[in-house]
């Protein structure tokens, strides 16, 4: 803990008492740091460690200082058997992470194989073996070693040293069938989840004391889905992340705006120009018209809806311990801004459609983020970056996103002009301080 280490759970079908992971932020480099602790000699298939060897205090003591950290290691002799022990534990096509890189696995332990061989003498390996296992066993490790054939094809050694680790197994041979074929539908789910769905469902590790909300808020130009998208990439590979999308531009919209956002290519050929107040686009300056205002009404209504629905999923997967990383966030503080209601730019909408889009903003109000990161520069960078937009607009917004506040939520200005390398250093590291 000293060292900005955190505890990071996995979720209960992927955990496993005697393992836990801690992840340290280090921040000159931007990096991640992953710190896996075993408690014990836990070994096994990818999904499924089913085997705990009592070894750890043969194994610990023969270990060997590292020649330029102070730390210990192990010494040759000791990760050779473990090598042999873990190839033929883990070089098996029913567990579909392995099989997904079957060939990259293969390669791994026979270059592990070949090092470890030119590094160790038969006499020593042998002696260790027999110290744990069989005699017969251990002649045959020490010969198997130094073979030329590679480790996945030597069938027999890997069946002759899972029996005879078998006293060592967690479970049974039906229960670890079972929960073999569970904890791989678990996984191929979470990764479909992961790429295609994005549905508030944790499905590797959770954030420390629980999840959070992280909105990321600018003008259009300013970087928002640049920014999300590298925060994603740097912390989903080792945490739950869940993208959401508030906005109603370029992002990935939900299935129930999806017609509606087809349709916008041929609602703004139809129209031309688009009434006073719109920021892109040819504008002019008349009030809407009644085409518009129905297209406008249809539009904030769906919008109204989808926003509920998110806003929605976004805590339920922060509650779940997640890191939900948000690209824009609905407010009403300031009308005519980023993601402010609709309804009030037209002078005549019945008032329960007033009431139920009002409603979604209310939601966002009473469901804060925990983060905000608002990505703020100047008007000139904002005109560079979106020609299309109006002027007149950017100078209005610049100045409107200076004083939006998020009641209940810590926001963290980051200058949006300065290289993208530093702003993406400088959300890491406020995020990072929030978990």
């Amino acid at each position: 803990m000293t060292c900005g280490l955190k505890r990071f759970e996995s979720v209960p079908c992927r955990d496993h008492p005697a393992i836990q992971s801690f992840l340290g932020y280090d921040e000159p480099s931007g990096r991640i740091v992953h710190l896996h602790v075993h408690f014990r000699l836990v070994v096994g298939e990818r999904l499924l460690k089913n085997y705990q060897l009592p070894w750890e205090q043969i194994i610990l003591a023969s270990a060997i200082p590292h020649p330029t950290l102070p730390i210990r290691v192990l010494d040759p002799v000791s990760e050779a058997l473990l090598l042999l022990v873990r190839a033929s534990l883990e070089l098996r096509l029913r567990d579909p992470v392995t099989l997904r890189r079957w060939r990259a696995a293969q390669e791994k332990f026979e270059l592990d194989r070949l090092d470890l061989a030119s590094r160790v003498d038969p006499r020593s390996v042998r002696n260790l073996a027999a110290k744990l296992m069989n005699d017969d066993l251990a002649e045959a490790i020490a010969g198997e070693l130094f073979e030329p054939q590679p480790l996945a094809t030597q069938h027999r050694l890997r069946r002759r040293i899972r029996k005879e680790l078998a006293a060592y197994r967690s479970y049974g041979t039906v229960e670890v069938r079972l929960r073999s074929i569970g904890r791989a539908v678990l996984w191929t789910v979470g990764a479909l989840n992961k790429r295609f769905l994005n549905s508030p469902r944790p499905w590797s590790r959770r954030a420390p004391g629980g999840g959070i909300v992280v909105a990321v808020v600018g003008l259009d130009g300013s970087g928002k889905t640049t920014l999300v998208a590298a925060i994603r990439q740097w912390l989903g590979s080792e945490v739950d992340v869940l993208p959401v999308y508030l906005g109603t531009g370029g992002g990935r919209p939900s299935l129930l705006l999806l017609p509606f956002k087809l349709f916008v290519p041929v609602a703004t050929w139809a129209l031309r120009t688009k009434p006073a107040g719109s920021s892109h686009g040819p504008v002019s300056s008349r009030a809407p018209g009644l085409f518009y205002s129905i297209l406008l009404t249809i539009w904030a209504t769906v919008v109204a809806a989808e926003k509920s629905m998110k806003l929605i999923a976004v805590r339920r997967g922060a509650d779940r311990g997640m890191v939900v990383i948000v690209d824009r966030f609905p407010q009403d503080q300031i009308p005519d801004f980023n993601d402010a209601p609709l309804l009030p730019r037209l002078a005549q909408v019945p008032a329960w459609l007033r009431r139920f889009e009002a409603n979604a903003y209310a939601l966002a109000r009473q469901l804060p983020p925990d983060l905000v990161i608002k990505l703020q520069t100047t008007p000139e960078i904002i005109m560079t970056r979106e020609p299309d937009m109006d002027p007149l607009v950017i100078q209005k917004r610049t100045s409107a996103l200076q004083q939006l506040a998020f009641e209940g939520a810590a926001v963290v200005s980051v200058d949006a002009g300065q290289p993208l390398d530093d702003v993406i250093r400088a959300a890491k590291a406020s995020i990072w301080r929030m978990l």
